[in-house]
């Protein structure tokens, strides 16, 4: 099992790596990382501590801290979804803190609802009907590169950005693999 002060280790690291910081109210911080490590002992992975895991692992991967949404949330807003990490300016005060939109797709928040589960109430019921008819087990895994490091990840969708060099979703490319069989 983790402990509290190991989730928190890890957060610091992470947010000194890519030059963010954690949340300034030391309350609020506090809440996250015991909501990461209340996630990491449910299901054995970090989930992020402000959404709903489904409890498997690959319907979840994109919302493993830090999620996929979190380098674009800190750029564009300041801060990710969650207010864990934050930007310099929303640290040192010189930005606001605010509730910002969520950037994960509709279809994925309903996996963790399950299969007959309801879109939340703003969606149209046309989109709710295509969400429920799709089964957790109708993902297709795909190989990905980086085009500009050569990261490879194997996964449903590309990264928003390359955990490696931080490059955009658009610079990454699906491996096609040809299968010769012999005879």
């Amino acid at each position: 099992m983790i402990t509290l002060e190991e989730v928190r280790k890890r957060a610091e690291a992470d947010a000194k790596t890519y030059g963010y910081y954690l949340n300034p109210d030391p309350d609020f911080l506090q809440g996250l990382i015991e909501g990461l490590k209340k996630n990491w002992d449910r299901y054995g992975y970090p989930s992020c501590p402000c959404r709903l895991a489904s409890g498997d692992l690959e319907l979840d991967r994109d919302i493993l801290c830090p999620c996929d949404y979190r380098d674009p949330d800190v750029a564009e807003y300041g801060q990710c979804y969650c207010s864990l990490y934050v930007s310099k300016d929303v640290y040192e005060g010189k930005a606001p803190m605010m509730s910002i939109p969520e950037r994960r797709p509709k279809e994925k928040q309903a996996r963790a609802y399950g299969a007959a589960a309801k879109v939340p109430a703003e969606e149209e019921v046309e989109e709710e009907a295509a969400v429920e008819a799709e089964e957790p087990t109708s993902i297709k895994k795909k190989l990905w590169y980086c085009k500009q490091c050569g990261y490879v990840v194997y996964r449903e969708d590309p990264p928003y950005v390359c955990p490696i060099c931080k490059a955009k979703r658009e610079m990454f490319a699906e491996i096609k693999m040809k299968v010769r069989m012999k005879g």
